[in-house]
């Protein structure tokens, strides 16, 4: 009984200790995603560049997940709600280092971009912006708070994030038109917008990822209900 306790114990701290890990790696990617939209903002470029050695960390922190994962599903062999956990921090924890590739790709972007001819505002990028981070932000702690229905509000908003990128791509290509000297600094702009969108659909996948670990149904491609009815 002493023995199954002990084990019972360790496997709890390591539980632990891979939401730890999984904590820091959210808190990385959002204050990523934070430098390289402000960046893409001010169009200043040396914030963009101060995202490389957070991202290697990001990296080392997803293999660091993946081992720990590998560990308690191989030698605990958990059951129930313990193992949807695992497999929902292993799914987050790849997610969330692709949002910080994404992020560095935008912030690679700005400088490019500013090396190019200028290009006037376009304020759907603003809010495209807004939205994706506010996205992150909400999924992220929809996850921490195990709360599967502010996760389906996430989902719902996606679509307005796809809206804005097809605005975005109609007013910078009619601004190539007008102006050739535009092309290479809208191209760029374009690069951001695929970006974010990505952003947005991997919180949303995240999103779905908290209403498995909570409910343990799929919400996936649309299966299971999006809206939840507490009737």
């Amino acid at each position: 009984m002493n023995d199954e306790r002990t084990a019972r114990r360790h496997f709890h701290d390591e539980l632990d200790k891979l939401q730890e890990q999984l904590m820091e790696m959210a808190g990385l990617v959002e204050q990523g995603l934070a430098l390289a939209t402000k960046a893409v903002l001010e169009r200043d470029s040396q914030q963009a560049l101060e995202l490389r050695s957070m991202d290697e960390r990001i990296d080392e922190l997803e293999v660091e997940i993946d081992g720990r994962v590998v560990e308690l599903l191989a030698l605990q062999q958990p059951m129930a709600s313990d193992l949807r956990q695992i497999i929902t921090s292993n799914k987050v924890s790849n997610d969330l280092e692709r949002i910080g590739d994404h992020a560095l790709n935008i912030a690679k972007a700005v400088v490019r971009l500013n090396e190019a001819s200028p290009l006037p505002k376009v304020r759907e990028l603003e809010e495209m912006i807004e939205i994706t981070r506010g996205m992150v932000s909400d999924s992220l702690a929809a996850y921490v708070s195990r709360n599967a229905d502010s996760a389906r509000v996430v989902c719902q908003t996606d679509d307005r994030v796809d809206d804005l990128k097809r605005s975005m791509f109609r007013i910078l290509v009619t601004h190539m038109l007008e102006d050739p000297k535009r092309i290479g600094g809208a191209l760029e702009l374009l690069l951001v917008s695929q970006n974010l969108e990505r952003i947005a659909d991997l919180a949303t996948n995240i999103s779905e990822d908290v209403v498995f670990l909570v409910e343990g149904r799929s919400i996936k491609h649309g299966g299971g209900d999006m809206v939840h009815d507490p009737a």
